[in-house]
């Protein structure tokens, strides 16, 4: 049995414009439910869930989630929800091109206020392929200008959710232990999981 106790506890926030999807994120990965009359967040919601990081050593990570809203009359209060946060998913969607615009900004921001925070940047709703208005080219350039990862979801299928934060967990926790031993950490993956590489597969993993 895993114990909330013994794991090593993390802070996640995510940031992106109001209406990407952050909420449903958030809820298909903690709850495994999803909304199509999702109420917007007001300045921010909380989460937790305990995640297993590897099944052999029975590696386990407590993350504490934080869901910020996304409207211009919050933005303000983004930083004091963010900050200190091990992670942070930068979520844009991509029916949407001034979402990536947003989330642009917020990257920009979390760059210079939390240099050493692991990044990622989220396409979300990728099941409506047919008003998909970013392409994939588009987003991954941007993440590997960053050199930040990059991955496509669906909340409303829960496509590349789980896939998303197995991959992002894996990252922070191999980080955290090279960190710890003073030794380098691991780079980028672009879609599929291969180093630095662009590889067009069904996965929908940018990373």
């Amino acid at each position: 049995m895993y114990s909330v106790q013994k794991a090593k506890k993390y802070k996640v926030a995510l940031l992106g414009d109001a209406a990407v999807g952050k909420s449903s994120i958030v809820s298909r990965f903690v709850r495994d439910e999803y909304t199509d009359s999702q109420e917007s967040t007001i300045g921010a919601a909380f989460f937790s869930k305990l995640f297993v990081v590897n099944e052999e050593t029975r590696e386990s990570l407590f993350l504490e989630i934080w869901d910020t809203a996304g409207q211009e009359r919050y933005h303000s209060l983004a930083p004091m929800y963010y900050r200190g946060a091990k992670l942070i998913l930068v979520v844009f969607d991509m029916t949407n091109p001034y979402s990536v615009h947003r989330a642009k900004q917020y990257i920009s921001q979390v760059h210079e206020q939390c240099p050493s925070s692991l990044i990622c940047l989220i396409g979300n709703k990728c099941d409506l392929q047919n008003a998909r208005q970013v392409s994939q080219e588009h987003a991954v350039q941007l993440a590997q200008e960053y050199n930040i990862c990059y991955f496509e979801t669906s909340a409303k299928t829960g496509q590349g959710i789980q896939q998303m934060f197995q991959e992002m967990c894996d990252q922070l926790y191999t980080k955290e232990s090279e960190q710890n031993t003073q030794t380098t950490s691991t780079s980028p993956i672009f879609l599929g999981g291969a180093a630095a590489t662009y590889q067009n597969q069904e996965k929908n993993i940018c990373c």
